[in-house]
């Protein structure tokens, strides 16, 4: 007896669309070659390489999509887009999708780098550039705030010696800026910001 034929048919999913649309990737030219996996820093921490992530969109599956660890602990190295064939850049995917995340106000797997991503973000869009001093304020204020609300003090006065050591060290070495650097046009990058927001 013959088997039965598989017939494919093709992805026509929302999610597919969305993510297409918003990253300016094309995902369906994935034909899973996994050369991106080989070369993943945190694939194997994560426990998703950018193949599967991709895999995961192209089938519609938006709640592994969307929560798993390769999202939010990507590096953003874009080892992945040199190694693959089609130029496939699996950070402006998980960029995506950190953001698709933070709108339908889903809790982040990891709320430490979601923390330092909002501050991140929020520092370059002040002063149009990535302030360490600024950022990093922001950034500890807000999970000292957090922490201090579940009666962790030790833990945020160890944070607050860990970082102030670490600082330290940074300035003895010149690797930590005081001065406040701004681009000439904030205004272009906040324009920038207010469009992304808007896709």
């Amino acid at each position: 007896m013959p088997s039965p034929v598989l017939k494919y048919e093709p992805a026509t999913s929302t999610l597919l669309a969305e993510v297409t649309k918003r990253s300016g990737q094309n995902l369906q030219a994935c034909y899973q070659c996994r050369r991106c996996a080989a070369g993943c820093p945190v694939g194997e921490e994560t426990g998703v390489t950018p193949d599967r992530l991709i895999r995961m969109i192209v089938v519609g599956d938006r709640e592994e999509a969307l929560n798993n660890l390769l999202v939010w602990k990507c590096v953003a190295c874009y080892t992945c887009g040199t190694r693959c064939p089609n130029n496939i850049q699996t950070a402006r995917i998980t960029e995506t999708l950190k953001q698709m995340a933070k709108k339908a106000h889903a809790r982040p797997l990891t709320p430490r780098i979601a923390d330092f991503h909002s501050a991140f973000m929020t520092s370059t869009r002040h002063l149009g550039r990535f302030n360490e001093i600024e950022a990093l304020t922001i950034y500890e204020t807000k999970t000292a705030i957090k922490e201090l609300s579940q009666g962790k003090v030790k833990a945020v006065i160890d944070e607050m010696i860990g970082q102030a050591r670490l600082a330290l060290s940074m300035m003895r070495k010149k690797r930590l800026h005081i001065g406040v650097d701004r681009v000439k046009a904030r205004s272009e990058v906040q324009a920038l910001f207010e469009k992304a927001k808007g896709r």
